[in-house]
């Protein structure tokens, strides 16, 4: 097992000057499990891609362990990788696409057999292992690349959205057997998605990156409640965080009728975030005119528009943007209803309206 280090990583594709990756400095813990997220196009999955060697460095570089592996072949990194699109040999047996890769590395028949036979018991493919994978499903297909992965035996795991292509039911179950069939191997493994609840129940600690930059890197509980600035904040969490930007005025910020104390380094305007399950209803406050209803069974998340229409949405270029707020889903209020809440002062988060900092 290994640790991996980004030192200053940063990749820039021919054609363009802006980076897709930009000065990446990043430890992953020996043995830790570490996703990255972030939206389409923030560089996560070349990230990836550089510590496989499937991207060239341009500036920095990489060290698996002690080694510095930014300019050596893939084949010698001693890491094993999990794709999107399993990858798999359709003329193959489940047990010869396991095995095919120590078979090229020169591993005995009889160390091959051994290694698959771990695996498939570890991923309960053992039933499966004289099959095409046209004859699997999605999930045993990817249960197949992970085995693939596991019989190498590496120094470390790298996952590419390995989930993507299953339903949304297998994806809850596939990646909860994956969370715990790493910690069983104790392998470091680093994992990309773009989905923020993969990341936020499958990592050790979660790194979300924009831009090519990281933003924050920290345990998903820290995340949650300590975003670093309003981008982690509006990301992480689901359903989102509501931003919304309120003038200052005698040392408060207002969201209607709602007040709220500013420190004096704010300056005449402030990005308010509140959770949607940190309101709370209330004869006085802040007033949301209800849109849609999501009646969820043991949760109800009312989407609606501030009743004070000169209040604006942090993400201003979505027109889609509302306000979200968590309800007693034994009493929903209805579309067309106005319903008032408001927020204790420790759950509220601020940020700087130009830089989109934390302040509080």
């Amino acid at each position: 097992m290994a640790s991996v280090v980004f030192e200053n990583a940063t990749r820039i594709y021919p054609g363009t000057t802006k980076p897709a990756v930009d000065k990446l400095s990043l430890t992953v813990n020996d043995g830790e499990f570490l996703v990255l997220v972030g939206p389409s196009g923030c560089g996560k999955s070349t990230s990836l891609r550089m510590l496989a060697g499937l991207e060239e460095i341009d500036e920095g570089r990489i060290l698996i362990g002690d080694r510095d592996v930014t300019n050596v072949a893939p084949k010698d990194r001693d890491i094993a990788m999990v794709f999107q699109s399993y990858a798999l040999y359709p003329h193959m047996t489940v047990a010869e696409n396991m095995g095919f890769a120590l078979k090229i590395a020169g591993v005995s028949k009889e160390e091959r057999e051994k290694r698959v036979n771990e695996a498939a018991k570890l991923l309960d493919l053992e039933p499966y292992l004289e099959r095409k994978p046209k004859a699997l499903s999605g999930g045993q297909r990817q249960r197949v690349a992970m085995g693939r992965a596991i019989v190498r035996e590496p120094q470390v795991f790298l996952m590419d959205e390995p989930l993507s292509n299953l339903d949304a039911k297998l994806r809850v179950a596939t990646r909860t057997q994956i969370a715990a069939l790493q910690r069983r191997l104790g392998i470091t493994t680093v994992y990309v998605t773009h989905d923020q609840v993969e990341a936020m129940t499958m990592g050790d600690r979660v790194a979300v990156l924009k831009d090519g930059l990281l933003q924050q890197v920290d345990t998903p509980r820290n995340l949650y409640d300590t975003p670093a600035n309003a981008f982690v904040a509006g990301f992480i969490g689901s359903p989102a965080m509501n931003l919304l930007s309120s003038p200052v005025s005698g040392g408060k910020a207002a969201l209607g009728g709602l007040s709220i104390d500013v420190p004096a380094s704010a300056g005449s305007s402030v990005t308010v975030g509140i959770r949607p399950e940190s309101f709370e209803p209330a004869s006085k406050g802040f007033d949301v005119i209800v849109e849609v209803v999501e009646e969820l069974g043991a949760d109800a998340f009312v989407y609606g528009k501030p009743a004070d229409s000169s209040l604006k949405f942090v993400n201003a270029g979505d027109e889609g943007a509302q306000v979200i707020v968590r309800w007693d889903p034994k009493n929903p209020p209805k579309p067309g209803d106005t319903v008032t809440v408001s927020a204790t002062a420790a759950s509220v988060h601020l940020f700087n309206s130009s830089t989109g900092e934390r302040i509080k």
